[in-house]
């Protein structure tokens, strides 16, 4: 690899930064490994745990709502530089660093617990929130111990042999982004007040309806598709327009149609032929298809196909990796052996946590698993029996469950780190998938069944889950450590504190979001559980849909409760389809979500992703086109965190307790506008008006969201003028001063 992604690579940076080292050659870094530049200070420390709190705050909130978590690692990184600058003292680049390691942490806490901690919310387990603070706590803590003997070989071994696409460009940002750090700050700024004030007036005003209809729309010929059940829905949200400008048309174009095959064939080719059956049984389950309208169809039917599709999915991705899969777990029993240590004397930039030290956190975090586990055993009641575990069984389920734990994080931590080394993705959901499987599968065979079953393998896979996601983040902080010249042992001991508190809070996030919105379907006049035929709880996939948890729910579900009442022929027809997609060379995992998911958020999603292809191919020179594509991530960034972050406050506030505490019950009531806020039965009730559901609310909403992809498309245009001025001035100053 010569160069930069793009061919651009900063003139800061050594000619040997992205390129493979002649024998003997030795890389240097831009900091100096006998430099004494200011690292670790009140300032790094104290803007990382801050970006930690809001990227960690909008990351979860928007796997839970969108089904993909919001890219951390890029905007931190320009938010160091930024905020570096208004100091009386600049930041030093080594400050920025940190920053970005400390702040990093929020993405895959968030990401490890988006993908098991709903499922249990999904099978009727509440975990308390300490709970979730240590499943996530230990497993980033256990990634961190198990990935560092790995470091030197991944990052000085194999100088210039991995690309590292993701620390590549957080590298770039880092190095060069001082020509242009005011206006990518000013954007992000602009992006985040538009995101946070759009979702704001939606959600908690009701100013206008986001859902957007074919039903009202387009009038008679919409009535006439709803009679076939055949239904298509926009959810007009800032926050999925701003997931779509960053996924890009084509990622959302596959995951579109993975929806238009859901929502437009399968939907209504189960109406067709369901409807003339009558009432049938399936799965211990009685369907009277010709009564349900396309949203139930998808929920109980259809949507297991999607589940199929993504489970499968994640299994060939383990599978493509076979090669890395092979080498990296001979690596992780190098690491083990203390072979991939720095030693004493090497220079400062070599210097790692020590041997001793690694392996007492390893053994540590191992041991407060089994006493996580032990606790939860003992506090989780026997379906089977109607009572609390024993002693003896509490102990055997807390070894069994750390053994499985600690040893799966050890076999796939090293293949996380090699495939975000290689490729840039880490196949979480496949390995997460497997992780659970097999925690279940050994704990039914030592007799663990039901909830408490359930819940000790959801626990044991959120620890696995968030270890392998860190493994992956913290490898490519090292990484960008190596090519400026951080301390890797700084890295590793501050990515402790971030850990801590991005799992704090998620750990008080989730339960707000459960609160608020709901992983479950209520009655709203009865506040209960509502239920399909065969007493499963229905999953809010409306307001929370956390595809992956939904997955993990229906799969931990189905092994330890009644086999035999899953739809199996869903989920293979699923499965089926992913290895067809795998054939053609479609991105399986991306059609697979676009199954699962409503075809409102996937929609949206387009529009935005729509909207940036515009913005990238617009411009009077191709110059211009590339700056008005590079604001593309500043945009989604703002756009998403500014909506989850109020998204999260609309939670808070749509809480009963808040309402009472505050008296801002009577005062949400009056601020609503489309909708009648009452309290019945411990939740809120929205009665929405007569016009807010009709084409007056759904055609502003109509209006406001292609007004707010202009909006979007100005601010590129305004970002991109800025940030070429500001390179050119800088050259210009950059050449004066050669001479």
């Amino acid at each position: 690899m010569e160069a930069a992604p793009g061919g651009k690579r900063s003139k800061l940076l050594p000619e040997s930064a992205y390129r493979k080292l002649k024998p003997g050659e030795e890389y240097h870094p831009i900091v100096p490994a006998t430099s004494s530049l200011a690292e670790i200070t009140s300032w790094s420390v104290t803007t990382g745990i801050i970006m930690v709190i809001i990227f960690a705050a909008a990351g979860i909130y928007m796997a839970l709502r969108a089904g993909n978590a919001i890219e951390t690692a890029i905007p931190i990184a320009i938010l160091a530089i930024s905020l570096g600058r208004l100091k009386q003292l600049k930041s030093t680049i080594l400050e920025n660093v940190i920053v970005q390691s400390i702040g990093q942490a929020s993405g895959v806490v968030a990401a490890g617990a988006a993908f098991l901690i709903p499922a249990l919310y999904i099978n009727e387990l509440t975990p308390p929130w300490w709970q979730i603070f240590l499943a996530c706590f230990i497993g980033g803590s256990l990634g961190v111990v198990l990935i560092i003997p790995l470091r030197k070989y991944f990052v000085k071994d194999l100088h210039g042999e991995l690309p590292f696409p993701e620390g590549t460009a957080i590298n770039e940002i880092l190095v060069s982004g001082e020509s242009t750090a005011a206006t990518a700050f000013k954007v992000l700024i602009i992006a985040f007040c538009i995101g946070a004030a759009y979702d704001f007036l939606v959600e908690f005003f009701h100013l206008w309806n986001p859902e957007i209809t074919s039903g009202v729309i387009l009038g008679g010929m919409g009535e006439a598709m709803t009679g076939i059940r055949m239904d298509i829905t926009i959810s007009g949200l800032a926050a999925l327009f701003g997931l779509g400008y960053i996924i890009g048309l084509r990622y959302a174009s596959i995951i579109a149609a993975g929806s238009v095959l859901s929502y437009l064939v399968f939907i209504p080719v189960v109406y067709l032929f369901g409807s003339q059956m009558g009432g049938f049984e399936y799965a211990g389950t009685v369907y009277d298809i010709a009564t349900m309208s396309s949203d139930q169809i998808f929920n109980q039917l259809v949507k297991n196909i999607g589940i199929g599709a993504i489970a499968v999915s994640g299994i060939i991705g383990i599978m493509k990796m076979g090669k890395i899969v092979i080498g990296s777990i001979s690596l992780g029993f190098k690491g083990l052996k203390g072979g991939g240590h720095a030693a004493p004397e090497d220079p400062r930039t070599q210097l790692d946590m020590s041997p001793r030290n690694v392996l007492l956190v390893q053994f540590g975090t191992a041991a407060l698993l089994g006493l996580l586990f032990f606790i939860v055993a003992l506090t989780t009641v026997d379906t089977a029996t109607g009572q609390n575990y024993s002693l003896g069984d509490g102990l055997l389920y807390a070894a069994v469950g750390a053994v499985v734990g600690y040893a799966l994080s050890f076999l796939f931590t090293p293949v996380a780190a090699q495939a975000i080394a290689i490729v840039g993705v880490n196949p979480v959901s496949g390995m997460t998938l497997i992780t659970v499987v097999m925690t279940i599968l050994v704990l039914v065979s030592f007799g663990l069944k039901g909830t408490g079953g359930m819940f000790v393998a959801l626990i044991v896979g959120t620890a696995v889950c968030t270890a392998l996601s860190t493994s992956g983040a913290l490898i490519t902080d090292f990484k960008i450590g190596y090519w400026i010249g951080a301390t890797p042992r700084q890295q590793e001991r501050w990515k402790f504190l971030g850990l801590a508190v991005a799992a704090l809070v998620v750990a008080f996030v989730i339960p707000i979001m459960d609160s608020g919105y709901g992983f479950l379907q209520r009655d709203q006049d009865t506040g209960q559980i509502v239920r399909d035929a065969a007493g499963t709880p229905m999953s809010n996939t409306e307001q929370l849909p956390a595809p992956q948890a939904n997955m993990i729910a229906a799969v931990s579900r189905g092994l330890l409760n009644d086999p035999a009442k899953q739809p199996w022929l869903f989920y293979g027809l699923g499965g089926v389809i992913a290895i067809v997609l795998f054939m053609a060379g479609v991105p399986m995992l991306a059609f697979a979500l676009g199954m699962y998911l409503p075809i409102a958020i996937n929609l949206a999603i387009l529009c935005g992703a729509f909207t940036a292809w515009i913005v990238g191919k617009t411009g009077g020179s191709e110059r211009m086109r590339k700056a008005r594509s590079e604001q593309g991530i500043l945009i989604a960034s703002g756009l998403m965190a500014g909506a989850a972050i109020f998204g999260i406050l609309t939670a808070i506030l749509r809480l009963p307790d808040v309402g009472s505490w505050f008296g801002l019950g009577a005062i949400i009531q009056y601020l609503s506008v489309g909708v009648q806020m009452t309290t019945q039965n411990g939740l809120l009730k929205e009665n929405p008006l007569h016009w807010y559901e009709g084409i007056t609310g759904q055609g502003l909403s109509l209006a406001m969201f292609v007004l707010l992809g202009v909006v979007c498309f100005f601010l590129a245009r305004w970002g991109a003028r800025r940030t070429i001025r500001e390179e050119d001035e800088f050259a210009a100053r950059q050449e004066q001063r050669r001479f």
